[in-house]
């Protein structure tokens, strides 16, 4: 069975398309998303999804969210005694998504079609693939979140020639494609995006503002307390989603047994978000660029990602394009509809029309060089695009280069990923040596051609014609796993001890439970404890029916004092 993932910021989800209809797979909660959250208890258990993020305000040491920020990188995170890299969190919470599709389908899943940000580079793409595989799945493809949006709303099936804009705005980053459809083609004519602005950032615009309300007592808090920040995160984000309805809504944190409260109005976060709004702008302006195509050349605008339902998003992309974003589907489910008609494509369901997809290069791919400038000297470490950004790919570009200095007999080609003009600032993917023979400065070409096909591999193929010889090379991630590697990582957290998933229930509602007893103070906390001690002795008598109607009691007595639990 092949499935599709959206492994997202925030939250996470997975898709079937069956009996001609994509299927969205709940988890064992029921619920169609899962908090990309990971923790571990004190008996080093693994706790994912909402029960570990419940847990984030109480153990902060021992819990992790919004880790997909990281992929590609060398981050650690430090979960009690344990370190976990991006590509381990990933992993835990694929073998979650894993356990819940096999749960609800009724058979193995060992294939996935996975989606990332279009923004994604080569490193942040490797890592989300051997994710997937240490979590014992076959990454059959990796899918831009945009275009799978695309997916989802059927533009696939669609006759008529059409060119429009996904604008996909998540927890923790921002893509927006422009892609066109014609023939049984859908094809991507430009992307751009930022991978650290999301729904996290507007968040953090939130807390600003109720420090500066709460100064007198925040000031002297700062962001240092894991704790407190925990409870300010959580704080900001029932407050962002409660001012999407309405025009003010409280900010309120309870820390050192004294309740904290002020109110927001919608005028005072959109002052503080004016930075954010001018950071989503810059992406849509260059994927028009870029497309060569007028914003009144786009049939629709569709919006994608949880961050998109805020009112101030809406109305800025209202004002944008000078028309109203489509968002019918649910904007949290647009992505893995998508991946997972994506997977009925690579399956070949005869429910589905074929469809052919073309990408684009989200950077662009190129050499360093060393430029002589007018005084004569060498100007080192410059960047030489081969393959632009946005071109369509499969590509193959061809660059001839010369040599800089009398009787040169080798140039070391080291090839990047990036816009900026210095390499140092653009993103190292390998190198490649190469013999010349002696001769004057200049007086020997070298053809260096770049190949990139539409699952990110590329090649580099370097040709000197006065000798003939050729040396090529298939650029692979310098952090790339082996497989014995990547089995030897599987091997590593099979032996972590992930609690059974007929318990996710009852974790979370401890979880949240003990979160809300912190965030109480006076009456309210001590009435919080006696209804926890009195679940945990059901827990203890462990009759299934009775569990279940004192987990549905406390829930409910939970929701009064804090509203209804939000993914």
């Amino acid at each position: 069975m092949i499935v599709g993932i959206d492994l997202g910021t925030t939250n996470s989800a997975c898709a079937v398309f069956r009996n001609g209809e994509v299927e969205m797979i709940p988890n064992s909660l029921g619920d169609l998303l899962t908090p990309s959250a990971v923790s571990l208890d004190e008996d080093n258990n693994v706790i994912t999804g909402l029960a570990a993020r419940e847990r984030q305000s109480t153990h902060p040491d021992h819990t992790v969210t919004a880790f997909k920020r990281f992929m590609g990188t060398n981050h650690v995170t430090k979960l009690g005694k344990r370190e976990f890299s991006p590509i381990e969190l990933s992993a835990l919470m694929l073998q979650r998504l894993k356990a819940d599709a096999e749960a609800y389908l009724g058979e193995p899943v060992d294939e996935v079609v996975i989606t990332v940000p279009a923004y994604f580079n080569d490193k942040q793409r490797k890592a989300t693939r051997h994710a997937g595989q240490m979590a014992g799945l076959k990454v059959e493809r990796l899918i831009n979140e945009p275009t799978a949006a695309a997916l989802a709303y059927g533009i696939h099936q669609r006759d008529a020639e059409t060119k429009f804009l996904v604008f996909d705005l998540g927890g923790g980053t921002f893509d927006v494609s422009i892609l066109e459809i014609f023939e049984g083609i859908i094809e991507v004519r430009a992307t751009a995006g930022d991978n650290r602005l999301g729904g996290e950032d507007f968040n953090e615009a939130i807390i600003k503002v109720a420090k500066r309300k709460l100064s007198e007592t925040l000031s002297i808090w700062g962001k240092t307390d894991p704790t407190l920040y925990q409870k300010l995160r959580e704080a900001a984000e029932r407050c962002r989603r409660a001012l999407s309805e309405n025009e003010h809504a409280e900010f309120s944190v309870v820390w050192n047994d004294e309740a904290l409260k002020t109110t927001i109005s919608t005028e005072e976060f959109e002052d503080e978000c004016a930075s954010l709004i001018t950071r989503l702008r810059e992406p849509v302006l260059r994927s028009i660029k870029d497309s060569s195509l007028s914003i009144n050349a786009l049939s629709e605008v569709i919006m994608v990602g949880g961050s998109t339902r805020m009112p101030l998003i809406r109305k800025t992309v209202t004002k944008m394009f000078g028309r109203f974003p489509s968002h019918a589907i649910d904007p949290d489910m647009a992505v893995a509809q998508g991946a997972a008609v994506q997977a009925a494509l690579k399956a070949r369901d005869s429910d589905l029309k074929d469809v052919v997809l073309t990408d684009v290069c989200p950077y662009s791919l190129g050499v360093e060089v060393h430029e002589r400038t007018g005084s004569g000297l060498a100007n080192e470490g410059t960047f030489s695009p081969i393959l632009e950004r946005n071109c369509i790919v499969p590509a193959s570009r061809q660059e001839v280069y010369g040599t800089l200095v009398d009787n040169q007999t080798a140039l070391n080609f080291r090839i990047f990923q990036g816009e900026s003009h210095w390499v140092k600032d653009n993103v190292f993917l390998g190198e490649l040596n190469v013999d010349i023979p002696r001769a004057k400065a200049g007086e020997v070409p070298i053809e260096c051609r770049f190949s990139y096909d539409i699952n990110g591999l590329l090649e580099i193929d370097v040709h000197v014609p006065k000798t003939g010889r050729r040396f090529q090379k298939v650029i692979v991630d310098r952090d790339n796993l082996s497989e014995k590697e990547i089995e030897t990582q599987r091997k590593a957290l099979a032996k972590l001890k992930v609690h059974p998933r007929d318990t996710d229930a009852n974790r979370t509602i401890i979880a949240r439970a003990g979160r809300c007893y912190e965030n109480s103070i006076g009456d309210e906390r001590t009435y919080l404890g006696q209804q926890i001690s009195a679940y945990e002795a059901v827990l203890e008598q462990q009759d299934l029916r009775m569990i279940e109607q004192a987990r549905e009691q406390l829930s409910k007595i939970l929701d009064q004092f804090e509203g209804e639990t939000f993914l």
